[in-house]
């Protein structure tokens, strides 16, 4: 465990992200506690970072108050530096929120800030591009790319996105080279994991660590279609890896992955990679606030 001293702690708010009401009384909480609390709301990425990086010698805590998203977003900013990340959760699965013990709670969440305790994490490249939670293409990269497109939030949403991608799911072959092995297989996901879940308590990979310094890499094969609660229980169980449709792998080196298949997701955000996928895993470079609910 690191502790850090704690100057001041800035909350980098996205108002478009969040799930009603917890979006509505946190913003309004916020708001409440303007004259004591340093917050700034986010119009995009961009402005994010740009104000990250103008007020990066006034803070010493950086609290993202939003989703996976703004997690990652901010999380990008501050990789590899003293600076400690800390998190509102206001997404609709709060993966990583979940994963540390962040909780919708300011008064707590402050406390923690106050008591400065910190932990550092690795964190996953993929082209360059910052992954804290899980990242993939298959079904959970649909489901990405449609919730995007949704125009509403939440778990419900997200379930039904779910279901309407999964009934018409096709396999998608792919192709991971590692330590000169090659593997290519037809698959309905491939996760590539930093920590146990997809979000609101989906273990995809119920063995992975955000501080080992190993990749999990899991491989879903295609399974009929009617065995699809089973899957979903033992998702939630975090008994996935008890199913003979899944592969797990872990790694503490490079990969590659190719696939005709450009619809990827990172951290839950949809994006689109043609060709050729780079893998590494960076370790102990994120340093993240410790609460009194985490278990690491």
């Amino acid at each position: 465990m690191e502790s850090c001293r704690v100057k001041r702690s800035l909350f980098i708010l996205n108002p478009t992200a969040g799930i009603q009401p917890v979006k509505f009384i946190l913003s309004a909480e916020l708001q409440r506690r303007k004259s004591e609390l340093a917050t700034f709301k986010s119009l995009s990425i961009d402005d994010s970072g740009s104000h990250i990086k103008k007020s990066f010698e006034t803070y010493d805590v950086f609290v993202a108050a939003g989703g996976d998203g703004t997690v990652r977003s901010v999380a990008s900013e501050i990789v590899g530096t003293n600076k400690v990340l800390g998190v509102l959760p206001m997404g609709s699965g709060n993966g990583f929120a979940r994963e540390f013990g962040f909780r919708p709670n300011i008064p707590s969440l402050l406390k923690d800030i106050n008591k400065s305790e910190s932990l550092s994490i690795d964190v996953i490249e993929i082209n360059d591009l910052l992954c804290l939670n899980v990242a993939g293409i298959g079904l959970d990269s649909f489901v990405a790319h449609s919730f995007d497109k949704l125009g509403t939030r939440g778990l419900w949403s997200y379930i039904y996105v779910t279901f309407k991608n999964f009934i018409k799911l096709k396999p998608v072959n792919v192709t991971i080279t590692l330590e000169g092995e090659t593997i290519t297989e037809d698959l309905f996901t491939l996760t590539i994991a930093n920590t146990r879940q997809f979000g609101n308590n989906a273990y995809i990979a119920p063995e992975a660590r955000p501080n080992d310094g190993i990749i999990d890499i899991v491989l879903l094969r295609p399974f009929p279609k009617y065995k699809a609660p089973l899957i979903v229980y033992r998702l939630f169980r975090g008994t996935l890896n008890k199913s003979k449709y899944v592969r797990y792998i872990k790694t503490d080196k490079p990969l590659t992955i190719e696939s005709n298949e450009t619809k990827y997701h990172i951290d839950g955000e949809p994006v689109e990679i043609s060709g050729k996928v780079n893998v590494r895993i960076k370790r102990d470079v994120l340093t993240v606030l410790r609460t009194r609910h985490n278990r690491l």
